[in-house]
């Protein structure tokens, strides 16, 4: 009958340990299609943004040394018009200072490529920002690096999925717009960001044929 106490016991603990392991992969189960697509699929209107403008805004600031930097907590954002855009937030894993895709993010990967080609999302362009969360990098490195994040992603869509790279413009942020500004450091703010950016532009149908002329009976003799 002793024996039965430190069984017992120890089976809980393996439940427990069960159980724990069941809900971490729950929080770490890729997105569905839908899931996507119910996030990106509500288009109002297009954020006045200048991509290339916006690039350059992003390593111009990142790179100087602001005497009175708020800190990155009260760090004004840089593109805050982007937070009118439906987003969906990935959780894509990289190699540490890298922008190789981890193995374990690839099924995500593919899950955006099913949801870009979904029919309701066919016709819009989409951004692909890059955010790096604030650690001992300077803001320049990171700032590089959520470019080549982005343009990473960018890259497996095209070359592996065959999204048409004039839907897709790839963009890094950096430190300069966190998703929880609350909390600089948190993982949250590593997370890659799909928006839905424009429509698409209608492309000039050809113009039709003019319908052959009526040929004349001929006369009769």
């Amino acid at each position: 009958m002793r024996a039965k106490g430190p069984f017992i016991a120890g089976a809980i603990v393996a439940l427990g340990l069960a159980l724990l392991a069941g809900t971490a992969g729950a929080q770490t189960a890729a997105p569905t299609r839908d899931d996507i697509v119910g996030k990106l699929n509500h288009f109002e209107e297009a954020a006045e943004v200048d991509l290339p403008a916006l690039k350059q805004q992003v390593m111009e600031r990142a790179k100087t040394r602001i005497k009175n930097d708020p800190g990155p907590v009260n760090r004004p954002l840089i593109a805050p018009d982007l937070a009118k855009l439906p987003a969906f937030n990935a959780q894509i894993q990289f190699d540490t200072d890298t922008p190789i895709i981890q193995p374990a993010s690839y099924q995500t990967v593919g899950r955006i490529a099913d949801a870009l080609v979904h029919s309701s999302l066919l016709p819009y362009t989409f951004l692909i920002v890059g955010h790096v969360e604030s650690n001992s990098k300077t803001r320049e490195a990171n700032a590089i690096l959520s470019q080549r994040r982005a343009d990473a992603i960018r890259d497996v869509l095209v070359n592996t999925f065959k999204i048409s790279t004039k839907r897709l413009h790839p963009i890094g942020l950096g430190e300069e717009q966190f998703l929880d500004r609350a909390k600089p450091t948190s993982a949250v703010n590593g997370q890659l960001q799909i928006l839905t950016y424009a429509k698409l532009p209608e492309e000039p149908r050809p113009a039709a044929a003019p319908a052959p002329a009526a040929k004349k009976p001929a006369k009769k003799r």
